[in-house]
C-alpha cells in the first residue's frame, strides 16, 4: 500500500481514491510542456474556434458561455491575457509606437502610468474593463446581467480587440504604414458591435449605448491615470 502525499490516505491504484492525486508524477519533458500549452489555450476546442465565434457571433456565444456551456470557448481571463501578450510581443518586435499618444513629460508619473498600461496590456485591459463595465451596467441597467458577467463579456470583446491591434502591428511592421488610427477605429467599431450584439442585436439603440459606454469608460481610465499621476507628482514636490 502506498500513501498519498497530499491527503495521507492509503492508495492501492495509480490514483488516490480520496483526492484523485497520482501516486507518482510523470517526469517533466517536452510532451509535458506541449500538454500544458494545449491546456492553457484550450486546444480541445481551439483558440481559433474562439476567435471565429467572437468574430461572427459574439453575443450568442458569450450568452451560451454564461448559461449553457463553458467548455466551448477559451477561458475569458486567459484569453485576454494571451491576446494582449501577442500584441505586446509584435509591437515590441516591430518597434510600434504606443496606441495612445500624449504630450506628457517622460519623467512624469502620469507618463509612466501610461507607459505601464502599454507594456502590460493584459493587466491594464482588465483594469480598463472594470471601469467600462460600470458604464455598460449603467446604460444597460434593465438587463439582468450583473457586473461580473459584464466584466467577462469585456474580457472576450477586449481580448479580440487586442488581436485586431496585433494584426495592425504586424502589417505596420511589414509595410511601414501608420495603421494606429485605422486599427483604433476598427477596434471601437468591433467593440460597439459586439457589446450591442450581446444585449439587443436587433435594436440600433443597443449599439449607440454600447458605443458611449465603451468610449466613456475607456476615456475615464486614461483621465484617471493622468489625474493619479499628477496627484502623486504634486504630493512628492
Amino acid at each position: 500500500m502506498a500513501i498519498c502525499k497530499v491527503c495521507n490516505s492509503e492508495v492501492s491504484e495509480n490514483y488516490c481514491s480520496n483526492c484523485g492525486h497520482p501516486v507518482a508524477l510523470k517526469r517533466i519533458n517536452g510532451h509535458y510542456l506541449v500538454h500544458e500549452i494545449e491546456h492553457v489555450l484550450h486546444f480541445e476546442r481551439g483558440i481559433l474556434y474562439t476567435i471565429r465565434e467572437l468574430l461572427f457571433r459574439p453575443g450568442v456565444n458569450i450568452k451560451r458561455f454564461f448559461s449553457e456551456d463553458r467548455s466551448r470557448l477559451v477561458k475569458p481571463v486567459i484569453f485576454i491575457i494571451i491576446t494582449s501578450l501577442i500584441y505586446s510581443v509584435l509591437s515590441h518586435f516591430f518597434h510600434i509606437q504606443s496606441i495612445v499618444s500624449h504630450d506628457l513629460e517622460a519623467q512624469s508619473t502620469a507618463a509612466k502610468i501610461l507607459s505601464w498600461t502599454e507594456s502590460h496590456m493584459g493587466y491594464s485591459n482588465i483594469l480598463m474593463g472594470g471601469i467600462i463595465a460600470l458604464f455598460i451596467k449603467l446604460f444597460f441597467r434593465k438587463h439582468p446581467y450583473n457586473y461580473f458577467e459584464i466584466l467577462i463579456l469585456l474580457c472576450f470583446v477586449m481580448g479580440f480587440s487586442m488581436l485586431i491591434f496585433a494584426l495592425a502591428a504586424l502589417l505596420e511592421g511589414i509595410t511601414h504604414l501608420d495603421l494606429k488610427n485605422t486599427s483604433a477605429i476598427i477596434v471601437f467599431t468591433y467593440c460597439t458591435w459586439a457589446i450591442g450584439n450581446f444585449f439587443e442585436p436587433k435594436k440600433i439603440g443597443s449599439y449607440v449605448k454600447a458605443f458611449f459606454a465603451y468610449f466613456i469608460g475607456t476615456s475615464c481610465y486614461y483621465v484617471l491615470a493622468i489625474l493619479i499621476g499628477v496627484l502623486i507628482d504634486s504630493m512628492l514636490k
